[in-house]
């Protein structure tokens, strides 16, 4: 049992009872902002990055399988969770032999939170550059949420890049911009600052899965809930807001019909996640977020694409059904 498991099961049971928010802050040691404190299950380099004038650094994991097939799977997260988490299909791939490469973007997880706004052009160039220092010419994409966003950005801009892309439960399948208005980034700091870590647990269990564990979805909300007792919690919070606008801001489904490399969708049929929701004209909420839907319907539009939606499953798809998640994306990296 490695440590990393140790200290996720440690952190279940301690926070996975009722707490008020007040106590929770007591209780809770701060994290710094680039989650120093908050162990990943494997060794974490730093990458030197300049964005925009800032000298940043882009953290990742490399981890390389014990008998090598030869290719390279790099891994993208999505907006609410640090790279730790795709931990078990990391290890899936490693058995499978597959050299596995996971950043934390730039503004997320152990990386730095920088002072600019985000952008996706910014954060595929970053990625471009981790293969470069790796020495890596082409890699398979595996990527969840807002990584399926940067993943069909990254097919895009550097298709000679890609083997595969396989888009895990992607946000980004319809314009947002076509249900929600615009929203000053001072109102969504306010709203983001205001929630509680039970309310995030809530938020977590209604936008993502109501069928995973507690003690998977603690570490999550510890990751989170612990940077706000960092002295730069602030800065944190501006770059996790950057984060929000440029997924209303910078739509990417516009372009997924014009990818031809090799694509599979697998969705989780019950994921009914549309960021912005909440702040949609009432009419229009529950036209929102039929990803499912979206994904068979881009698919078709595609020369080299299939969408495969998994019964009762959300939008962590590859934790709510990880064994046909797994045969799935095997099989399809594997041609």
């Amino acid at each position: 049992m490695n440590r990393a498991f140790l200290h996720l099961t440690f952190a279940a049971t301690l926070f996975a009872l009722p707490f008020s928010s007040a106590h929770a802050a007591e209780q809770r040691e701060p994290y710094g902002i680039g989650l120093e404190g908050f162990a990943y299950p494997y060794p974490v380099g730093l990458l030197p990055l300049v964005n925009d004038g800032e000298q940043l650094r882009m953290a990742y994991m490399d981890v390389a399988p014990a008998q090598p097939n030869g290719r390279v799977v790099l891994l993208l997260h999505g907006r609410n969770f640090p790279s730790s988490y795709w931990a078990p299909v990391i290890k899936t791939l490693n058995d499978a032999g597959y050299r596995v490469v996971v950043p934390d973007q730039i503004g997320f997880g152990k990386s730095s939170k920088p002072t600019a706004e985000l952008h996706f052009d910014t954060l595929a160039r970053n990625t471009m550059a981790l293969l470069d220092h790796l020495q890596i010419a082409k890699a398979d994409i595996v990527a969840h949420s807002l990584g399926g966003m940067l993943g069909v950005r990254i097919a895009r801009a550097y298709p000679d890049r890609i083997n595969h892309l396989l888009l895990a439960a992607p946000i980004g399948l319809e314009d947002y911009r076509m249900y929600v208005p615009p929203t000053p980034t001072e109102k969504i700091l306010e709203n983001e600052d205001k929630l509680t870590a039970e309310g995030y647990r809530k938020q977590l269990e209604n936008n993502y899965s109501p069928k995973i564990p507690p003690d998977q979805i603690t570490p999550f909300i510890d990751a989170r809930f612990n940077i706000k007792g960092s002295a730069e919690y602030p800065r944190w919070l501006r770059a996790f807001v950057s984060s929000a606008q440029m997924i209303y801001r910078e739509p990417v489904v516009h372009e997924i019909p014009l990818i031809t490399e090799p694509t599979l969708f697998i969705m989780g049929a019950d994921d009914r996640n549309a960021p912005g929701r909440p702040n949609a004209p009432e009419a229009l909420r529950p036209k929102m977020g039929r990803n499912a839907d979206l994904a068979r319907s881009l698919a078709a539009k595609m020369p080299n694409a299939r969408a495969e939606a998994i019964q009762n499953a959300g939008h962590l798809v590859f934790l709510d059904a990880p064994a046909k998640f797994n045969e799935l994306m095997l099989a399809f990296l594997a041609k």
